[in-house]
């Protein structure tokens, strides 16, 4: 259990596209991962994921939702993400995230660059420069957006910084340095937002 473990494999049917977002699914059976403190993060049946904690323009980076060995870490992170109302319940479920990526087969720097993705998402609010990206229920996209550019291109060198530092298997040291090279990036104090 060093990293955690899931239930299993989740069971789910699409949900119908209507007008956007057709990456929704619904789960069919209860699924949950147990972090490595013993903690569940429980999925119930019929809930509905999507896969979109990771910013769009970033996909090209990391992977687009329910593919590779991510995939079932998203799901139990749509949930967890849904349910935190506070900064300090979104960084929990961003570090469950981390392990669960672990758990789910990514290696050490797969599951950085996925944690780094995803904290980016929950500070778009936060830098006005990022303000405006496309969203992934617009479609396809013929033309990238100055906007989705400057969201890249800030990932990429936090990045790059993160992970020339050496490979650390511990999301809290991760979180840290996550934190300090983002806000050297964008000029703005992202430490514990």
């Amino acid at each position: 259990m060093a990293e955690g473990y899931f239930s299993g494999t989740p069971n789910t049917e699409w949900v119908p596209a209507g007008d956007k977002a057709d990456r929704k699914m619904r789960l069919l059976a209860d699924f949950s991962f147990t972090d490595p403190s013993g903690n569940v993060w429980l999925v119930p049946a019929g809930y509905v994921i999507d896969g979109a904690t990771i910013p769009r323009p970033l996909w090209s980076l990391v992977g687009s939702p329910y593919v590779g060995d991510y995939r079932r870490a998203s799901v139990v992170h749509d949930k967890a993400r849904a349910d935190a109302d506070d900064a300090a319940a979104r960084r929990a479920a961003d570090r469950m995230f981390y392990h669960a990526c672990r758990a789910g087969g990514c290696s050490i720097t797969q599951a950085t660059l996925l944690y780094i993705a995803v904290r980016t998402g929950s500070w778009l609010r936060l830098v006005p420069g990022w303000r405006g990206i496309s969203s992934s229920d617009d479609g396809p996209l013929l033309a990238r957006s100055a906007v989705d550019e400057r969201l890249e291109a800030d990932f990429r060198l936090a990045a790059e910084q993160v992970v020339a530092r050496g490979e650390s298997d511990d999301p809290l040291e991760i979180e840290a340095c996550t934190d300090e090279c983002m806000s050297r990036v964008t000029g703005i104090n992202l430490k514990g937002k």
